[in-house]
């Protein structure tokens, strides 16, 4: 996966302890249910998307293309949200899907 945004980065080393409480949260709550990786990635791609969260949604995707969710099964994602959120809203989070998928590939050496 990616490094985290800058903001982020700063968030944690400004409130280490916090960052750290958030840290614990998500994982609590991850490891709470039946869930698979791949299926929690979906489901938090989708409450980004309802929510209209473009960051969340960068970040989203990121974590779901790490844990092998394919760009298809993404897009398909952003795309059953179309009845619930409407037309504006799904093609937004379509273009923050594809901000990241259409990123070139660093190379990690």
């Amino acid at each position: 996966m990616s490094k985290p945004p800058k903001r982020f980065q700063k968030f944690m080393r400004d409130y280490p302890k916090v960052a750290d409480a958030y840290d614990a949260l998500g994982s609590a709550v991850h490891s709470a249910g039946p869930l698979d990786e791949k299926t929690r990635a979906l489901i938090k791609l989708g409450i980004s998307t309802g929510a209209r969260l473009e960051g969340a949604v960068h970040s989203h995707v990121h974590k779901a293309l790490g844990v092998g969710v394919t760009p298809e099964e993404i897009h398909h994602a952003v795309l059953l949200a179309l009845p619930t959120i409407g037309l504006p809203s799904m093609m937004a989070a379509l273009s923050w899907v594809d901000d990241v998928l259409k990123k070139p590939k660093t190379r990690k050496p």
